[in-house]
């Protein structure tokens, strides 16, 4: 957590919080770097690609069970696509093939929560391949990973706690086709 002296428009300082994985002197409101902190990944079951691979993960903000998908965070010097491959081993077991076609600008890191955090994170898309087995979680992990059908991802989005990254791109896959899965990044 970060203190900062912010600047109201009519010119009056006040205090404003900031939480944030970087160092001091690499803040993004001090530097202005927009980089991949953390990846999103969206895994297209490809035995079977009218199935997501979602998660359900205990969170401790919320003091509950929130339903996600796959995510992590980007270690030093690392790409997030090698991120994303591994991440999704640690959480569910299953293998990540990259998909590299679509528009780059989808591809792209983005502020992940600009009203308290300058994390930024990049959405890897894909295909998961192989036999959920979550055994590779830290100790701090509380995950359950499944695969859900269009059916199951409208009951979540009615029914449960769902991130908004996750609820956005759970509305990508009901509009999918499990033919080409993917053909919401051609913009």
């Amino acid at each position: 957590m970060y203190e900062i002296d912010a600047v109201r428009r009519d010119g009056v300082h006040f205090p404003y919080y900031i939480a944030t994985r970087r160092e001091s002197g690499d803040l993004m409101y001090e530097t202005g770097t927009l980089r991949a902190d953390g990846v999103v990944i969206y895994p297209v079951y490809r035995p079977d690609p009218g199935k997501l691979v979602v998660i359900r993960q205990f969170r401790y903000p919320v003091n509950g069970y929130i339903y996600e998908v796959p995510a992590g965070l980007v270690d030093a010097g690392e790409d997030p696509a090698e991120a994303a491959v591994r991440e999704m081993k640690e959480e569910t077991g299953l293998d990540f093939t990259l998909y590299r076609e679509g528009s780059d600008a989808l591809m792209r890191p983005f502020v992940q929560s600009q009203g308290m955090s300058d994390e930024c994170d990049v959405t890897v898309f894909g295909y998961a391949d192989g036999v959920l087995n979550p055994g590779a979680q830290e100790a701090t992990e509380d995950i359950e990973v499944f695969l859900a059908d269009k059916d199951e991802i409208r009951r979540i989005l009615r029914e449960e706690l769902v991130s908004l990254r996750a609820a956005y791109l759970f509305m990508m896959f009901l509009n999918s086709s499990p033919e080409d899965p993917f053909a919401f990044l051609h913009i």
